[in-house]
C-alpha cells in the first residue's frame, strides 16, 4: 500500500488529505498547526478531519526538528505532501519520502510564489489564478510542476471568493495527478522562475487605504482583503473606516476638491486619485457616526 505523511492546514488541507484517504492511500501521520487564538479561525479544520478519521495528527511549533524528523526516518513514507501548511520544510525534511515530496500552491506557478498568492493576485487585478501541484525542493514553490488548473477571478470577486474556487481546483489537480504519481507515470516540467513572480507575506496594516490610487486599485485592495480577511480601512479624524465592499462607478464624475468621502442619496462615495469613484457598498464605523464628520453636501478629504 502506498504510504504518505501529509502536512496539512486549512480548506486546501481539508480536501486534498481526504482525496489520499478515498484514494487508498495509508497516511501513517499528519502535521498540521495549532490555531491561532488572535486569528479568526474560518476554514475547515484538520485536526478534526484527523480525529474523525482516526489519524495520528500533531502540531509542532518547528516541523523540522525534534520529533517530525526522527517520526520520518522511523516512517519513510514512499511520499510527502504539502496542503497549505505555513512552514517551510527543511532539505533534511523531504529527502526522508522515499518517491517524492509534493506541495500544493495557489497559483499558476511560477506566477505568485510564496505567501497569500490568492490574496496577491486579487490585489494586483489578475483575471485569474490557479492551483499547482509541485515537487518540494529548497527554494519556496520552485520545483518541478505536476499538475495545474486555471482559476478565473472576476472584476467584483473577493480573495475569499476566490480561495474558495482554488480549493476545488486543488482537490481536482490532486485526483488527476495521483494515480500517475503512484504508478510512476507523471511527468514533471522545470518551472522557468524568471518569468515568475515572488511574493512576503501580508500584514493586517497592509490593508491601509491610500485614496490617491487609482479608483480600480482601491477597489482590487478591498477586495484583497474582504472578510474574512482583516479587511480594508481608512484612519479619518474620529477613528478607522474599515471598507468591506465596494464598486467602480465608471460613469460617475468626481467632485471638485481632490479624493475625498461623501454621502449622495443615502450613499457612501469615495473619489480617488484618478478622478475615478467608488460607491462605498459595505463599511463599519466602530465608535463613531461617519455622517456626523461629513457637512450636508460636503466631502471630507481623504487621508492618504
Amino acid at each position: 500500500m502506498t504510504s504518505a505523511v501529509v502536512f496539512a492546514y486549512h480548506d486546501v488541507g481539508v480536501r486534498c488529505l481526504a482525496l489520499l484517504l478515498e484514494a487508498g492511500v495509508a497516511v501513517p501521520l499528519v502535521v498540521t498547526h495549532r490555531d491561532d487564538p488572535c486569528e479568526r479561525v474560518w476554514f475547515a479544520s484538520v485536526a478534526q478531519l484527523c480525529a474523525r478519521r482516526g489519524l495520528e495528527a500533531i502540531a509542532p511549533e518547528d516541523p523540522n526538528r525534534g520529533e517530525v524528523p526522527e517520526r520520518l526516518q522511523r516512517l519513510r513514507p514512499d511520499f510527502l505532501f504539502s496542503f497549505y501548511y505555513r512552514r517551510m520544510l527543511a532539505p533534511q525534511i523531504l529527502s526522508m519520502a522515499r518517491r517524492g515530496a509534493y506541495n500544493m500552491h495557489g497559483s499558476l506557478l511560477p506566477r505568485y510564489r510564496g505567501r497569500a498568492p490568492v490574496n496577491w493576485a486579487v490585489l494586483h487585478g489578475e483575471t485569474e489564478t490557479g492551483a499547482t501541484l509541485h515537487e518540494m525542493v529548497a527554494r519556496p514553490d520552485a520545483g518541478r510542476i505536476v499538475e495545474q488548473q486555471r482559476v478565473p477571478i472576476g472584476p467584483d470577486d473577493t480573495a475569499g471568493d476566490v480561495l474558495h474556487r482554488v480549493a476545488q481546483a486543488s482537490e481536482a489537480v490532486l485526483r488527476r495527478a495521483l494515480p500517475r504519481l503512484i504508478d510512476g507515470t507523471a511527468e514533471l516540467r522545470e518551472q522557468d522562475l524568471a518569468r515568475g513572480s515572488y511574493f512576503g507575506g501580508r500584514r493586517p496594516q497592509d490593508g491601509r487605504i491610500d485614496w490617491r490610487a487609482p479608483a480600480r486599485a482601491v477597489h482590487d485592495l478591498v477586495r484583497a482583503v474582504a472578510p474574512p480577511y482583516p479587511g480594508a480601512f481608512s484612519v479619518l479624524p474620529a477613528g478607522a473606516l474599515r471598507v468591506l465592499r465596494t464598486r467602480v462607478e465608471p460613469g460617475r464624475a468626481a467632485r471638485a476638491g481632490g479624493p475625498g468621502l461623501y454621502f449622495e442619496g443615502g450613499a457612501l462615495f469615495a473619489d480617488c486619485g484618478d478622478g475615478g469613484v467608488l460607491h462605498l457598498l459595505e463599511y463599519e464605523t466602530p465608535g463613531f457616526s461617519l455622517e456626523a464628520l461629513l457637512p450636508a453636501g460636503g466631502k471630507l478629504p481623504a487621508p492618504a
